[in-house]
């Protein structure tokens, strides 16, 4: 490791599948060591993971950085979202965590949503309406299905929130991943007591909401990682909110995120409430808000798609009118939970490249569908589209997301976006600055622009055309599970 220019700070994301840490310069953003350990996710009717591997990752990333991990002064988590974590009095885990992508919990959000004031009275409440990746929507779940484990929960924690509390002692979340649980009121910036009556969560077992930029606490003893004692500890955040620090996000510019699930956001100054449900009025980390879309369905999806096929990722073909919906996890945008794959348009001479490009059409076009209900009046609709996420290094992905948008497209160099805002966020501790300042300072969206072509307008109408001609039949699959 050659030597620093500044104090170093640790940024850590914790994913669906693996948790990843860099240390980072914070002089100048580069990134000095780096590690990265796998998870394991339930397969089945439902997606979920053991909290306690999650720490065992965070210890070996943390051991592969070595000696750097050391010298670092503070850290952040960033992690997924919506995750509901049940622990007992002792701090461990009741049961394995319900992820963002367990949808099982669809019957408990249309009731909430029902017996809650309906969808409108939703999103000006917490800003968003609630489907099954919401954690209260989880609560109620577990609540219904397994009464005993909800007996024996005496502390409620969201993923980022685990390991925070781990390093820390301290029960500490903050605002932006506190806005993707359902039971946050977004237009007071406090835990909804109508809302955790209503499920039965007493919110004595929640987190304190920190207020960005304080500090969630120092490092703890007991436990054997890389850290000085007195390492500064932050907040931490969702990792949607977490990439938008490390893209240090003005408000307006549009990002469009390629991983597990896709996402399309922006930061706004102007608080949301989608009555449609499709945008969720989450907060961002540091103030601002960040309305948001989600698919379920994305960069897995399609490489299933493929893996059928026989071909590699980047096989795909021009041409041809087969329509392909990717769903093979049920739906979020569109709202069809249990709702499966689906495929339109197959002739004698469709070939297999054409069946891939339908399923990477399928995928970005849900997300682009979103794209101007999250975009606010302030948002230049003409600026280049920020292309994240591991799909964004992929040629097929790339041109995919050019020719349905009609946009420039910007790809960033920087990699693990989730992790470097969470390394801003620890460094804004150490210098008082704005971490998404921090980020425009360590020149983050730096990268190679696409220029835009002209909108496939046919292929985007062909998919809405069977998307609402399939409606009736995707709807039934949803209330037949």
């Amino acid at each position: 490791m050659s030597a620093a220019e500044g104090p170093l700070v640790v940024g850590v994301d914790t994913s669906t599948q693996s948790t990843k840490a860099l240390v980072v310069d914070v002089s100048t953003g580069r990134v000095v060591a780096s590690g990265q350990a796998p998870h394991t996710v339930s397969s089945g009717a439902g997606r979920e993971s053991d909290p306690r591997q999650w720490w065992d990752a965070l210890c070996e990333a943390l051991r592969q950085c070595g000696e750097a991990a050391h010298e670092a002064a503070a850290v952040s988590v960033g992690g997924q979202q919506h995750g509901l974590v049940t622990l007992d009095e002792h701090g461990d885990p009741v049961r394995p965590a319900l992820l963002w992508n367990d949808v099982r919990s669809a019957p408990q959000a249309r009731r909430l949503v029902a017996e809650l004031g309906g969808p409108k009275a939703w999103a000006e409440r917490t800003g968003s309406v609630p489907g099954a990746s919401f954690t209260a929507t989880k609560w109620a779940w577990l609540a219904e299905h397994e009464p005993e484990a909800v007996r024996a929960t005496k502390a409620v924690r969201l993923p980022h929130d685990y390991l925070t509390e781990r390093l820390t002692g301290q029960a500490v979340t903050d605002r932006g991943d506190a806005s993707g649980t359902g039971w946050w009121a977004s237009g007071t910036e406090r835990y909804d007591e109508e809302t955790l009556a209503h499920i039965g969560l007493d919110p004595a077992l929640l987190p304190r909401v920190v207020r960005p930029g304080e500090v969630a606490g120092t490092l703890r003893d007991g436990h054997d990682l890389p850290f000085s004692r007195g390492t500064l500890v932050a907040a931490g955040t969702g990792d949607n909110a977490a990439a938008a620090l490390g893209l240090g996000l003005r408000p307006g510019t549009p990002v469009l995120s390629l991983g597990t699930s896709g996402t399309v956001y922006a930061v706004s100054r102007h608080r949301p409430a989608d009555p449609t449900g499709t945008v969720a009025g989450f907060a961002d980390a540091h103030g601002d808000w960040l309305p948001l879309a989600c698919t379920l369905n994305c960069t897995l999806a399609v490489d299933r798609v493929a893996t059928l096929l026989g071909l590699d990722r980047e096989a795909v073909a021009p041409g041809g009118s087969v329509t392909l919906l990717p769903y093979l996890d049920g739906e979020r945008t569109p709202n069809l939970p249990n709702a499966s794959g689906l495929l339109h348009g197959l002739r004698h001479d469709t070939t297999p490249g054409q069946l891939l490009q339908a399923a990477y059409d399928g995928a970005v076009h849900a997300l682009l569908g979103a794209l101007d209900l999250v975009l606010d009046e302030d948002a230049d609709r003409d600026s280049p589209l920020l292309l994240i996420g591991g799909g964004a290094r992929g040629r097929a992905w790339q041109q995919t997301v050019r020719r349905l948008s009609g946009r420039p497209v910007r790809i960033p160099e920087a990699r693990e976006l989730v992790a470097l805002g969470a390394a801003a966020q620890a460094a804004g501790l150490l210098t008082g600055e704005d971490p998404a300042a921090v980020a425009r300072r360590w020149n983050t969206t730096a990268g190679p622009v696409l220029e835009a072509v002209p909108q496939d307008e046919e292929t985007l109408a062909r998919i809405s055309g069977v998307l609402s001609d399939a409606a009736p039949l995707l709807e039934r699959a949803t209330e037949d599970r």
